[in-house]
């Protein structure tokens, strides 16, 4: 693996490690500032990222998928990360904590148009992560060195229908409760 696909691995796990920490210090420790600091540096593994692949590719080195996919984690991290860390969140509390309300797991058409809003965050961070990969293409401007940028669209394009597909499979036939009959 080159450096880019290490820093992807890396920032991965500090991030969850950041979360956890910024939970325990919030609900086990009771020290809330704490907790927020903590939870408030996972923009920071976003911009190392970006800083990281950057200088990369500044250096001369031609796109691999690893730099495509640092676009396409700083743009998950970017659409998705408050979701993630609220979902987080109220599991750590209830699970951990014994805090708080049981997580909702969500039946029929309040499951549909919640997995609607998630593929909608799907899109938006699809079009992010499109937007940084076709200006890392216009900044490198040399089709042989940015070719994986522009195959991870293509997946991506796909993995993305796939997702649209799904979602639309839940207004047609709604998720229902284990052992309910329809």
């Amino acid at each position: 693996m080159n450096l880019v696909a290490w820093a992807i691995v890396t920032c991965e796990v500090l991030f969850w490690v950041v979360i956890l920490a910024g939970f325990t210090a919030r609900y086990i420790f009771k020290r809330n500032t704490l907790g927020l600091i903590l939870l408030a540096l996972t923009p920071v593994l976003d911009i190392i990222l970006l800083v990281i692949s950057g200088v990369d590719l500044a250096g001369g080195a031609s796109a691999t998928t690893a730099h495509a996919l640092a676009a396409v984690y700083i743009s998950v991290s970017i659409v998705f990360g408050k979701s993630m860390i609220a979902w987080a969140d109220e599991r750590f509390r209830y699970y951990v904590t014994k805090q708080g309300a049981q997580p909702v797991k969500r039946y029929g058409m309040e499951h549909a148009r919640h997995y609607f809003k998630g593929w909608v965050k799907h899109l938006l961070s699809f079009i992010l992560a499109a937007g940084i990969l076709y200006g890392l293409i216009v900044w490198i401007d040399d089709p042989a060195r940015t070719e994986a940028l522009l195959s991870i669209l293509t997946v991506w394009s796909v993995v993305i229908g796939i997702d649209l597909i799904i979602t639309v499979t839940y207004f047609i036939w709604p998720r229902q409760i284990k052992g309910s009959a329809r």
